[in-house]
């Protein structure tokens, strides 16, 4: 059996979601509305890894001269990242019980997916990194999903996909992979146990 596994909302906070762009702007005191424009722009092709984070940056905040530094910056985006450790001790927990793969299918830049890959340890419990930045394509497009099942070479019917994210479970699941909603951890917990999957 093989988990398929969301990242943001998942196992860890999102990365550099919008309340998080938000914190940025009141923190560093510029104009959001207008990052944030220029965010929606050009957030995508980052994600697919078509941009660095030092390009991403350039198009979204440094396009004018700024009392803050790059470092600074990016030190804050990837401050934001936390760990939901009751998670990560479930996916470690029922990988080591039932010799699980896990296979992460996520939409992530390339620099922040690297970091919160080494910083959480998730290279620790998960076979594979099937992350928009390294495939070039992103949820909900079903190629990701494609991908990750040529990746996993399990049965589809034998794949359960944690994520976050109404619209990705609805792609996952058109393609027959079964899905949960992640809400919380403990509702996650008990739809696992529905499947046979333990703590």
């Amino acid at each position: 059996m093989c988990l398929f596994l969301d990242i943001g909302g998942v196992l860890l906070t999102d990365g550099w979601n919008t309340n998080a762009r938000k914190r940025a702007a009141a923190e560093f005191q510029f104009d959001f509305s207008e990052m944030e424009d220029r965010h929606r722009l050009t957030f995508s092709i980052y994600e697919e890894g078509k941009l660095s984070l030092e390009e991403y940056l350039s198009r979204t905040v440094f396009f004018e001269n700024r009392p803050f530094t790059r470092d600074q910056f990016q030190a804050f985006m990837f401050a934001q990242s936390k760990a939901n450790p009751e998670m990560i001790d479930l996916i470690r927990t029922l990988k080591a019980k039932y010799k699980l793969k896990t296979v992460v299918v996520s939409n992530e830049a390339r620099e922040l997916n690297v970091y919160r890959i080494r910083k959480f340890n998730l290279d620790g419990f998960v076979d594979a990194f099937v992350s928009s930045c390294f495939v070039g394509m992103r949820k909900p497009d079903p190629d990701i999903f494609r991908l990750a099942l040529d990746i996993a070479q399990v049965p589809r019917d034998q794949i359960v996909y944690l994520e976050n994210t109404p619209m990705h479970v609805d792609v996952a699941e058109s393609l027959g992979i079964q899905s949960i909603l992640h809400t919380d951890q403990e509702a996650t917990r008990e739809k696992l146990a529905g499947l046979g999957l333990k703590n």
